[in-house]
């Protein structure tokens, strides 16, 4: 089950480890493993690609946060498959994601001897990057009737889904409007009408799929293997100014 409808999806370069996603959420349909568990498994791949940054070991690196990207499209295949949409599950998924961004950001820079300043520069800009690439593909899932566990505007914490306790959603939303709120309100400032849009285009869609998180972690771990990991915070920095191309182009060239 996919978040669009065919005829509506797009090629997502962030979501290269949907195909092998999905064959884990197929084992593991009819055990009794979690959605959430399996969001717990891409947090400790996380954070073993952390430690292997620190090592010095840009292999294992690069294998383990492309196996996070692979686990963390796993979870939510894992649900749909189950029939267990969960918000608890969305905003543990969004939470995790932001801390191993940022530990990964602070261990390339601890190697590379870099700015702290310039790393959290970099940390904010990729999260830019990843809010506006959610946004647009929230809009579509909405329009087109796709998978609705997140919602395009994130002000009050959701209704518990059955099998979840309200309160454990409502600890997490507040932990998401805690890390995401400001990259949420940013991103709307620039972009307020992009629901309203008649459409997203899917080249649109395929060029800000460059944000996503999967393909943000590939590019770290590539550019560590090739040799390139004091370049890893500089590119970021600059890359985000991509944004401003992509809402350009929504918001004058696509109303």
């Amino acid at each position: 089950m996919s978040k669009l409808p065919k005829e509506h999806q797009f090629i997502d370069l962030s979501d290269y480890g949907r195909p092998v996603a999905k064959a884990i959420a197929r084992v593991l349909k009819n055990t009794s493993v979690t959605p959430v568990q399996v969001t717990l498994s891409f947090i400790v791949s996380g954070l073993v690609a952390i430690a292997s940054i620190l090592q010095y070991m840009p292999w294992a690196a690069l294998f383990f946060l492309v196996l996070k990207s692979i686990l963390d499209a796993a979870d939510g295949e894992l649900a749909r498959i189950k029939h267990t949409p969960s918000h608890t599950g969305r905003y543990l998924d969004s939470v995790s994601d932001i801390v191993i961004n940022l530990l990964v950001l602070l261990s390339i820079c601890y190697v590379t001897e870099g700015s702290l300043i310039y790393t959290l520069l970099a940390f904010f800009g990729i999260q830019l990057q990843g809010t506006l690439y959610n946004y647009y593909y929230v809009i579509l899932r909405n329009k087109y009737q796709g998978d609705t566990t997140s919602r395009i505007f994130e002000i009050d914490a959701p209704k518990a889904l059955q099998g979840e306790k309200q309160s454990h959603v409502d600890f997490l939303f507040s932990l998401y409007q805690l890390f995401y709120g400001i990259f949420d309100r940013v991103v709307y400032f620039l972009d307020p009408k992009a629901a309203e849009a008649k459409s997203l285009p899917k080249w649109l869609m395929t060029g800000v799929s460059t944000f996503g998180l999967g393909f943000q972690l590939l590019l770290i771990g590539l550019m560590q293997v090739a040799g390139l990991k004091d370049y890893i915070i500089p590119f970021f920095i600059g890359y985000t100014g991509l944004v401003f191309v992509f809402i350009g182009i929504r918001r004058y060239h696509l109303n």
